[in-house]
């Protein structure tokens, strides 16, 4: 067992077995260190550089806040970088904070009330398509629902079409990424060369690029139009402004991870509420008591207060059990499972000794789990987030946290709890007996194999 001071893990040939371990299933991987070791784990690399498995607040603020500037994105992002270039998600330094500057006042509070309807209008829509005693792929929908939303939102553009094709490619640009954590070695242009051996790399990237391209294009050749949205501001602002490669970096970033990671939150939502019927009952209730019960039929699909769907960003704060089911669920299930930092020096994270060069583990999902935070950690109870939280502020990180924390998160909350809302006002989804949902964890958590739900119109 290697020991430094505040941490304890394998060493030798059992650190090789854990190493192959963590890349069959790294959440698995994770998880059994945890159970094994503690909160504090130390998985040695090589002589000198570790990783370190942090699990407890104190740890998530030093690492993400206090010490922020000593921690840069890990080794572990450059297999990501080769498919989303320099956006948000993976960009450092000064690209980063430019970047970062032209994005946030989009996703501001004063600004995010007028997104409420266009969302409102897009979930409405697909609900109401849904027949009666059907049964749909749940992960898929809402792949669907969420690519349409950010497409119409943010960037003008009707993306609906184009989700299965991109679903496809998201799942095949997260297991690249996966298998090129063993080439990471080989450098940006060693990836590369790299991803044309690995099934089904090309393609996706081929997909996603020629998505955003066309975003682009049809946005140049239509020129502005009404109330700026984020493509206008990417496009005109920033001094200098982006250069059609950064700007191509930033809209694939947005794109995807704010679609990406709303619809698997969504999806394991669905799923746990199809598990627990009285968590159910209580939000259909709720949503009835503030929607009136009023139910879109297919006569509403092309009427303008289909668009606003009886529900905006005001009815948000009727809706306290949503907000609380969705955050129950992002406890659980949190589609950003691992938060990784390799550091530039030394440092002392509360307690362990992080050597120069060794990454860093901050992981929601062990973090959401901890007991010593959270009573009966593996139930699903949303009165946890009812009322005041007597718990760490950094116990609970479903976005993040310090300057890089999710730029769009409260984008996704609203987008979350409204699409959670109308579909609850409409249908109930039930999983197929019998069917169990195994994790996939990539880069985001997200469902395994597709989500077979039978739908029941209320």
């Amino acid at each position: 067992m290697t020991e430094g001071k505040g941490t304890a893990g394998p060493s030798g040939l059992e650190a090789a077995r854990w190493w192959a371990r963590m890349m069959r299933d790294p959440m698995d991987a994770y998880g059994a260190l945890f159970r094994r070791y503690g909160d504090a784990v130390r998985l040695p690399r090589d002589r000198r550089r570790a990783l370190f498995l942090l699990s407890r607040p104190e740890h998530a603020e030093h690492v993400l806040v206090a010490k922020q500037d000593n921690y840069v994105k890990a080794f572990t992002y450059r297999p990501l970088r080769v498919f989303l270039g320099d956006g948000l998600l993976t960009s450092e330094g000064e690209t980063w904070r430019r970047h970062r500057r032209l994005v946030q006042p989009v996703f501001a509070q004063r600004h995010l009330a007028a997104f409420a309807p266009g969302m409102a209008g897009v979930a409405a829509r697909a609900v109401v398509r849904w027949p009666d005693g059907v049964t749909l792929d749940a992960a898929a929908h809402m792949r669907r629902v969420t690519l349409d939303i950010v497409g119409r939102v943010l960037f003008g553009s009707d993306l609906a079409a184009e989700s299965d094709a991109t679903g496809r490619a998201l799942a095949d640009l997260q297991r690249s990424a996966v298998i090129g954590l063993g080439a990471t070695f080989l450098g940006d242009a060693g990836l590369r060369r790299a991803f044309r051996l690995v099934p089904g790399a090309q393609r996706a990237g081929a997909q996603l690029d020629g998505m955003v391209l066309r975003v682009i294009e049809e946005r140049r050749a239509a020129g502005p139009g009404g109330e700026p949205d984020l493509l206008d501001l990417l496009m005109r602002d920033g001094d200098p402004p982006l250069s059609d490669a950064e700007l191509r970096d930033e809209v694939l970033t947005l794109l995807l991870a704010g679609h990406e990671t709303t619809a698997a939150a969504l999806t394991w939502t669905l799923i746990l509420l199809s598990r627990y019927p009285a968590a159910r009952d209580r939000l259909e209730a709720e949503v009835d008591d503030v929607l009136g019960g009023r139910v879109p039929s297919a006569d509403d699909l092309d009427t303008a207060d289909l668009d606003a769907a009886d529900l905006d960003a005001a009815d948000l704060d009727r809706l306290p059990w949503t907000r609380a089911v969705l955050s129950e669920s992002m406890r659980l299930c949190p589609p950003a499972w691992t938060i990784e930092r390799d550091a530039v020096a030394d440092d002392d994270v509360a307690g362990a000794e992080v050597t120069a060069g060794s990454t860093v583990a901050i992981s929601p999902y062990l973090l959401h789990r901890n007991p010593d935070l959270w009573p009966d950690p593996e139930g699903f109870r949303p009165e946890r987030f009812l009322g005041e939280q007597d718990r760490p502020r950094h116990a609970y990180l479903p976005f993040g946290g310090g300057r890089r924390i999710c730029v769009g998160a409260g984008f996704a909350m609203m987008e979350a709890v409204l699409v959670l809302a109308l579909i609850s006002r409409s249908v109930r989804l039930d999983l197929a007996p019998g069917v169990a949902v195994p994790s996939r964890a990539e880069v985001t958590l997200r469902p395994a194999r597709p989500v077979p739900m039978r739908v029941s119109r209320r």
